[in-house]
């Protein structure tokens, strides 16, 4: 019966171990959105890429983290001023999406400035 008990705990313990590491997991996460403009697709894709990158380097520091990952994402395109483009319409969208291993950025005409990229990505750490 003793060993009956030993064992049940010791799964209870693995189970709390187990279920504590998957909520510390998704907690330690946040959505990086990070729009950029420049005179053309690809610059416009690089500068948001930096800025999402940037803005993850300061989530990192503001929770204390260690050590940071990011994993492309998509997101809803952004654009910078609202009043003159409110949304981005899937059909303003500028093939193909540009996807690295960190960003996933989707990009269209400006109004204001030539090209418009909004990068996104999941920001994660410890």
């Amino acid at each position: 019966m003793l060993r009956f008990w030993k064992a049940g705990f010791v799964l209870l313990g693995f189970a709390v171990l187990l279920l504590g590491g998957v909520q510390r997991a998704n907690a330690g996460c946040e959505l990086v959105k990070a729009t950029n403009s420049a005179e053309s697709k690809a610059a416009a894709a690089k500068a948001a890429y930096a800025t999402a990158v940037q803005t993850a380097n300061q989530i990192k520091r503001r929770r204390g983290w260690s050590y940071v990952n990011l994993r492309p994402r998509k997101v809803k395109p952004d654009p910078f001023w609202k009043s003159v483009r409110p949304v981005v319409t899937p059909d303003m969208l500028l093939k193909p999406d540009v996807v690295t291993s960190k960003t996933y950025s989707q990009c269209w005409k400006g109004v204001v400035v030539p090209y418009v990229c909004t990068a996104g990505a999941m920001a994660c750490g410890r």
